[in-house]
């Protein structure tokens, strides 16, 4: 029994949208609902794993704007009536790991039976930023339930506390509006790499499966460095590896990794999500390909 994933929808910046982490949701929302046939008005519940928005706003969630903007119930719940639940998860490059073992938990408790994740990032723009280092991209991936062997398996998580040392961004006042300003160590990837492969080993051990026994790895963040690094402590080529297409990409990149990494694999086929972030934080889980 587990989650699975029905589609994923990637979005890119056009100039109408690259300022906009929320035009983004809204069309990679969109563009899902409608690949997967479902209506905005039965959707349950949608997830915002974004964390670079517009004009750094904080509140409220933009999860609650994008459930306005895609028509899912936005209007107070009502006893005889369909309801959309929806919150954000701020948790980095892990936010579409963490969004998906949260949504997890809904449907295997049967509270919802559709769910759909949604991230994406973009530069705020008008002097909001410093040297922003993520493309404009958002995703949205459609989750359901299924009660076979399929679908998602039991997500682990590792943490490596280092106080902000290798990533982290901060927003302050300058001149009256919140700026934005980013921080990495020179070797971000290589400790990044060594959380998410800690990670990955402990949900292969538990799984009692060895690298030779998946069918694909997909990793998040998309940096190049962060996939060799990865590989090369898997004992894997890096090219085993699936990331973005942009390296750029942010909280959308697992999202976008999961769409490109399995699109050939046939049903049963294993898939091992792993992801890094700040923190440092990372997490692994094994996701079987529905029939």
């Amino acid at each position: 029994m587990g989650t699975i994933i029905e589609h994923v929808s990637v979005t890119r910046g056009r100039w109408r949208r690259r300022h906009s982490a929320l035009r983004l949701a809204d069309a990679a929302a969109r563009t899902c609902l409608r690949r997967v046939g479902r209506d905005p008005r039965d959707l349950d519940l949608l997830v915002n794993a974004g964390i670079y928005r517009d004009r750094n706003l904080g509140e409220p969630a933009l999860a609650a704007m994008i459930q306005e903007d895609i028509g899912a119930n936005p209007e107070d719940p009502h006893s005889h009536g369909h309801g959309t639940f929806s919150f954000d998860v701020a948790n980095g490059t892990c936010g579409v790991l963490t969004a998906l073992q949260i949504v997890d938990g809904f449907l295997e408790s049967h509270t919802v039976a559709s769910a759909l994740i949604v991230a994406s990032d973009a530069d705020p723009g008008r002097a909001h930023s410093e040297h922003f280092p993520y493309s404009p991209v958002g995703a949205a991936m459609s989750c359901t339930w299924t009660d076979g062997h399929d679908g998602l398996g039991r997500v682990f998580w590792i943490r490596k506390p280092d106080d902000g040392e290798n990533y982290k961004a901060t927003a302050g006042l300058v001149n009256g509006r919140n700026v934005l300003r980013f921080h990495e160590s020179t070797d971000v990837d290589v400790r990044f790499a060594e959380a998410a492969a800690e990670a990955a080993r402990r949900c292969l051990r538990e799984e009692s499966l060895a690298t030779t026994d998946i069918d694909a790895i997909v990793a998040a963040p998309a940096r190049r460095a962060y996939r060799a690094a990865l590989a090369e402590r898997l004992g894997i080529a890096a090219g085993a590896v699936v990331v973005a297409d942009d390296e750029k990409t942010h909280t959308a990149s697992l999202a976008a990794a999961f769409a490109r990494g399995t699109e050939p694999l046939p049903a049963g086929a294993g898939v091992l999500l792993v992801a890094a972030a700040a923190g440092i934080t990372a997490g692994a889980a094994l996701y079987r390909m529905p029939g």
